[in-house]
């Protein structure tokens, strides 16, 4: 089944709310970064996090989030838009650790609280908007969640969750975002809150075969959802020859004279989606010519 968000108002308007499947989307950057568990779980719960807020653009705005907590992982990158198109990157993918006190992937000592979450939006201005705040969990939802509501004044409510098989694939990975609404009464906050509480895990509801649509009607108990967009999500990057040229370029005549007598030419690897660009001898003397740096 494609992955799928939804975009919809619950609680007689009072309620905006998000939910996602994005199973293949981890599961292609499991493949493509060769994570093991821990750091499948943290990777796949950034991707979904940051795909949450990615929505919430328009048109042609993007948004970053970096994670680092000084955990084993290292950092993780994680690249969104208002389209659903999301890539990612963790510096050591190869990370497993004993499942902790509640016999759970420990993405908190993957990922670390000694850090902050900083997103960066390109929303088509002179400059991006950063927020940042410290890592006040680890697990990654309530890090995105404590995000909204201090750097974006958005309360929210913010559940991700990634399934790892005992192969290291991934089972399931989805996610769902809640946000009051300026004009959201007192009871409907309460209703929110035992409607999240209640929730059995997301990845779990998904991997037994439960649609976004299916969990946003246990989201919103009073049935009043709205459903007002149902966008596709997926995995995509947007590296190309082109982009590598041009950074090549930006090193100057030096040290691209450098790689053609050392190496011949050269190989450039995409650190998002390990795609690698090969440029000859020939290229490179090209590329030489186009630099006005030394």
């Amino acid at each position: 089944m494609p992955d799928k968000l939804i975009k919809a108002l619950g609680y007689n308007d009072q309620i905006r709310v998000y939910v996602v499947d994005a199973t293949n989307m981890v599961k292609t950057a499991q493949e493509k970064h060769g994570t093991w568990s821990a750091a499948t779980a943290a990777l796949g719960r950034a991707m979904v996090g940051t795909t949450l807020l990615g929505t919430t653009l328009k048109g042609d705005e993007k948004l970053t989030v970096r994670i680092d907590g000084k955990g084993p992982v290292g950092y993780i990158l994680v690249d969104s838009n208002g389209k659903g198109e999301t890539k990612g990157y963790i510096k050591n993918p190869q990370v497993s650790l004993p499942l902790n006190e509640q016999g759970k992937i420990d993405v908190k000592g993957a990922v670390g609280t000694d850090g902050m979450l900083t997103v960066s939006k390109d929303l088509n201005m002179k400059r991006p908007f950063v927020g940042q705040v410290p890592l006040i969990s680890g697990e990654l939802g309530e890090d995105f969640t404590y995000y909204m509501a201090n750097s974006e004044q958005v309360p929210s409510a913010i559940g991700l969750s990634v399934l790892v098989n005992p192969d290291e694939t991934v089972k399931a990975a989805g996610g769902f975002m809640m946000q009051v609404l300026p004009d959201a009464e007192d009871e409907t906050i309460a209703k929110v809150e035992e409607a999240i509480t209640n929730l059995p895990l997301m990845s779990k509801l998904m991997d037994e075969g439960e649609t976004p649509e299916q969990i946003l009607d246990r989201l919103v108990t009073d049935r009043s959802a709205r459903i007002l967009e149902a966008i596709p999500v997926s995995f995509k990057c947007n590296c190309s020859k082109e982009r590598f040229k041009d950074a090549i370029i930006a090193l100057g005549k030096k040290e691209i004279q450098e790689m053609i007598e050392e190496d011949h030419g050269a190989d450039a690897m995409c650190h998002f989606c390990r795609t690698t660009y090969q440029f000859d001898e020939e290229e490179l003397n090209e590329l030489k010519e186009e630099t006005d740096m030394p």
